[in-house]
């Protein structure tokens, strides 16, 4: 064991969430330790060093990212948060601050997996992670603590960060799943499930929902730690449904397989049976055959395939760890660290596309639950008013395979039924639902991780519900919702759902939310997002909660096209110039400058006329494809709906210098974007949390340096911004000034920002 990786206790035992309206310095101490020696104690289990540098899957970074990400994620939070004053290492806080998040099963693999890309030692990651312990530890005993810990609180950020990390016990044990079986041995203190439990589930009967309302959301006043999705409401109508009681085991998932289900194509979606056939699957990911299949993994392991299991030792597959025999087929399961006889009582992990082609097989009115229905079997819920007494994870005695009471899935029959019928509808494994991931009515991001969840609300993501055997913390709250593409693994399956009302015209109603909104992928343009209803459902199809994906029609390309470069003096055109000044003016280096908002370019191509390095950073991707189309060909049409001509740009006719120029898509901040000499801010009035952009402002203007911000509608003015800006950085200069469009003259707000 990596035992020497260690910066605490090794344990795989999980405390309880905090209740935030009454935890003390202690619990939160403990609390935090807890978080953080979990996450270590998982990757004991790597048999060498030389483990940390592989990467257990193409599409994902090797293991020393994850080991070190979360410790990372504690500073940049807290640092933003006012809870901590300085960086520990800001190499380490920029090299492991963001992951990768492929588009499709078939991206190209990330820089950063092959062999050419340096990360640092293991023993440099294993002293970083003990400086940031001991940094929060001395922060907790030392910052006074006041209650409630709301969202505005300081110490938010520092219950973030244990969540986050919390995520990503579950998610690096995915990851740690996928490697091959030699690199990995099981921890002590790891226990797995039984096999089976009692008599065999064999029978999944097909249990009748009555009618009903529900509402669904986390109230913002609720004492336990949510992310930004949890928040908001919405109120829904359920009709009448069947659902299977246990979900659908690895005995019924067999039937499929041994069916020809994989090689079938009637039984997928489109999208479904293009990624099987890319990854020629013949069974679910974690189940092994002897038939060398193709396996997922990436940089040097490429090649190898986890399916030979004449290679594994034959007393780890015969038995499990209570010398309790499972039942022999062709397959076995690989457990976290062994392989054993597939427990055929064992919930079925598969990603969303698997899911559907069962559902299909089984019969053209099965499909997977809904977010309503799914809280529709969970029975009845004690009110929120109770406080956390009203969560399950809050409880002394959770009858439910959460929280590590087992390392592994169980029987589906294990634990004890709810009042309505139902087992598993919380924990063992995640469950798939029909619904996009979205936000509810009342969304709104949080400044500190303004892209935690919206990101995902383009209609790729289908929602997760229900946490599994590994979900600590807020993951496995009543309140948890999350979202993965739908070609992904995780510890996840499924439940059957049939709709009892068929009506006349075929075309059953299902209260699910499906994102309507076309969003633009850069390099790939608008991709379709209909997940796998196969068109016989009529759902509710609501736009995305994402504000930035809300421009990205090609009506909104065309509008800020007119708004940058239908007038001389258009009012980005009228900022850049003012930047231009204020640095002569007030002797500003014009080495670097950085546009926050870039749109199509007209700002950072006007820049770049006097900076000799020009870096463009805009959340809209179709604005950024525009801006490097104009960027390579230096011309670029448009037309709009109120004129009959096309307007012309011609980089040609001006002095800009394009190959000065760097354009980036970014949803946020990130610490590669590096310090400037001159930052301007232009597009606080259309992000979705202006505060998240505003708070870095000052790590990322050089100490000589200078951030402009300009309000084209004027409603960013230096009283609002004050609060945000004013403890490091002091307003130089106020002033308005006047900008042209299509609808007339306008006043924009500008302020100038120094270090104090």
């Amino acid at each position: 064991m990596m035992t020497k990786i260690l910066t605490g206790e090794l344990t795989f035992t999980s405390l309880k969430p905090l209740d935030l309206s009454t935890c003390t310095k202690k619990q939160i101490k403990l609390y935090f330790e807890n978080s953080y020696d979990l996450n270590e104690s998982l990757f004991t289990a790597l048999k060498d060093e030389s483990a940390f540098y592989k990467c257990p899957d193409r599409l994902r970074l090797p293991l020393i990212f994850y080991f070190a990400h979360t410790a990372t994620v504690y500073v940049n939070k807290l640092l933003l948060a006012g809870f901590i004053k300085d960086r520990v290492n800001v190499e380490f806080e920029t090299m492991f601050e963001t992951g990768v998040d492929e588009m499709s099963w078939d991206d190209t693999e990330n820089y950063r997996m092959g062999g050419n890309f340096i990360w640092p030692t293991l023993d440099k990651v294993v002293e970083y992670r003990r400086k940031v312990r001991n940094l929060i530890l001395d922060q907790i005993d030392n910052t006074p603590l006041t209650l409630p810990v709301t969202m505005d609180h300081s110490w938010w950020g520092l219950i973030m960060g244990m969540e986050h990390e919390r995520i990503h016990v579950e998610t690096s044990s995915v990851l740690i799943r996928q490697l091959p079986i030699h690199l990995v041995l099981k921890p002590e203190r790891w226990t797995y499930g039984p096999v089976k439990s009692g008599s065999s589930a064999t029978e999944n009967t097909l249990l009748s929902m009555e009618a009903k309302d529900i509402t669904i959301g986390k109230p913002k006043s609720f004492p336990s730690y949510g992310w930004d999705n949890e928040y908001g409401q919405a109120e829904i109508h359920v009709p009448p449904f069947k659902a299977s009681k246990y979900l659908v085991t690895n005995r019924e998932f067999l039937g499929f397989v041994r069916a020809g289900g994989y090689k079938c194509k009637k039984y997928w979606s489109d999208e479904g049976w293009k990624w099987r056939v890319f990854k020629q699957a013949n069974h679910p990911v974690f189940w092994i055959c002897n038939n060398g299949c193709i396996g997922g993994c990436g940089g040097d392991l490429a090649d190898w395939s986890h399916c030979h299991i004449k290679g594994v030792p034959e007393k780890i597959l015969e038995k499990d760890e209570n010398d309790c025999p499972s039942v022999d087929t062709e397959y076995r399961l690989r457990l976290m660290f062994d392989l054993v006889n597939l427990p055929i009582d064992w919930p079925v992990e598969v990603n969303y596309h698997e899911a559907k082609a069962f559902c299909y097989w089984k019969g053209e009115d099965f499909r997977l639950p809904t977010e309503a229905e799914h809280n529709v079997m969970r029975g009845k819920q004690r009110s929120v008013s109770d406080g956390t007494a009203c969560d399950i994870i809050y409880s002394d005695n959770i009858e439910a395979n959460l929280n590590l009471q087992y390392g592994s899935s169980t029987p589906v029959n294990l634990f004890p039924s709810n009042e309505l019928g139902f087992h598993d509808v919380c924990g063992n494994v995640w469950t798939w639902v029909e619904d996009h991931f979205n936000g509810l009515s009342g969304f709104d991001t949080h400044w500190l991780y303004d892209d935690f969840s919206s990101p995902c609300f383009d209609g790729h993501h289908n929602m997760i519900l229900g946490g599994s055997w590994i979900s600590t913390g807020d993951e496995a709250s009543r309140f948890a919702r999350f979202g993965f593409r739908r070609h992904f693994f995780q510890h996840l399956g499924f439940r059957l759902v049939q709709t009892i009302d068929q009506p006349k015209d075929g075309k059953v109603s299902l209260p699910a939310r499906v994102v309507n909104t076309p969003v633009f992928v850069l390099g790939q343009g608008v991709t379709a997002n209909n997940g796998s209803l196969h068109g016989k459902y009529r759902v509710e199809s609501v736009p995305t909660t994402n504000l930035n994906y809300c421009y990205e029609g090609e009506d909104s390309l065309v509008g800020i096209l007119e708004l940058e470069f239908g007038f001389r003096d258009s009012g980005v055109a009228v900022l850049a110039a003012m930047c231009v000044d204020y640095a002569r003016d007030m002797g500003i280096p014009t080495n670097t400058a950085l546009h926050l908002g870039a749109g199509t370019g007209r700002g950072a191509f006007e820049l770049s006329k006097v900076f000799l390095q020009v870096l463009g950073v805009e959340p809209v991707g179709r604005f950024v494809d525009a801006s490097l189309k104009l960027q390579e060909k230096r011309t670029l049409t448009f037309s709009t709906t109120h004129s009959n001509s096309a307007t012309a740009i011609n980089l040609n006719d001006c002095d800009a210098n394009p190959e000065r120029i760097t354009f980036k898509q970014l949803t946020w901040i990130s610490n590669e974007l590096d310090s400037h000499d001159l930052v301007l801010l232009s597009h606080l009035d259309r992000v979705q949390n202006p505060k998240a952009w505003l708070m870095r402002v000052w790590e990322i203007t050089k100490p000589n340096g200078i951030a402009i911000v300009g309000s084209l509608s004027g409603e960013w003015t230096l009283e609002k911004m004050q609060p945000m800006l004013g403890e490091r950085m002091s307003c130089v200069l106020s002033e308005a000034t006047e900008y042209h469009c299509r609808s007339g003259s306008h006043t924009a707000v500008v302020t100038a920002w120094r270090h104090h």
